[in-house]
């Protein structure tokens, strides 16, 4: 699924003369191990009251999201046309409401993890056992509203709250350290009072062993990623951040892509 979604994310960028394809390919394999089972939730089930709720909260990387979404089955693969045209159904940024599978509208960082937090509160005085995952970029730790929320879902024992960050070490222009410096990340959300796990973002076995059961306490994964995995000369640059990728650059893309 995560080698097919890629393909499918480049292509749907630059279809759509769009931007983030380097924001999505770090996380598609987070979002492909969630939706592969781990997450309880499936097209059949995405009305239930009970399912396991995945929100997106780096809105930005939409290509990613549809992407995976669609290879898992929420929609037919053929609306990847839409991305990012008049009247597609496939925004620039993932939208609630028209899109399966999307619990959330964002894109304007910080709200994911406290929008989570409520549903998960809720679900745990219903006595639920739903799970909560909130994927958010590292960047996005630079909000306010992020540690707001760290505090309450600490106070409050939310284990029923799994967050987790995309590390890939850049934003917008910089690295994040150059930005507004993170580290020591893990220590931060430990001092918060979760329960924080570190692990390869692109290691599908490390990440489902680190998505099981929680403990007693909130749970973060800081997952090491790199920003436009899957495709060398996107890898790690901060470029494709906002660059979309021309005919040429389209086609070595994919041909990477398709020889792995």
């Amino acid at each position: 699924m995560a080698q097919l979604a890629r393909a499918s994310a480049v292509r749907m960028v630059a279809s759509g003369k769009a931007s983030h394809i380097g924001s999505s390919l770090s996380m598609i394999d987070i979002l492909s191990v969630l939706y592969s089972g781990v997450a309880n939730v499936s097209p059949s089930s995405i009305n239930s009251p009970l399912r396991d709720v995945v929100i997106v909260s780096k809105g930005h990387a939409a290509a990613g999201t549809y992407a995976v979404l669609g290879h898992a089955g929420f929609f037919p693969e053929s609306w990847f046309e839409e991305f990012c045209i008049d009247g597609g159904r496939l925004t620039g940024h993932v939208t609630a409401g028209t899109v399966p599978g999307i619990e959330l509208s964002t894109g304007s960082l910080g709200h994911g993890l406290a929008f989570g937090s409520g549903i998960a509160i809720s679900a745990q005085r219903d006595g639920d056992n739903r799970r909560i995952f909130v994927l958010m970029s590292d960047g996005e730790c630079d909000e306010g509203s992020v540690w707001e929320t760290a505090l309450f879902a600490a106070h409050h024992k939310l284990n029923n709250l799994t967050a987790i960050i995309d590390r890939n070490g850049l934003q917008s222009f910089e690295s994040t350290e150059s930005t507004l410096a993170l580290e020591p990340l893990d220590a931060k959300w430990e001092a918060f009072g979760w329960q924080v796990l570190h692990v390869d973002g692109h290691d599908h076995r490390a990440l489902k062993e680190a998505l099981k059961s929680p403990g007693n306490k909130p749970n973060v994964i800081v997952a090491e990623t790199i920003k436009g995995k899957g495709v060398s000369f996107m890898e790690g640059q901060v470029a494709w951040h906002y660059k979309s990728p021309n005919d040429v650059e389209l086609g070595g893309a994919l041909s990477e892509l398709d020889s792995d």
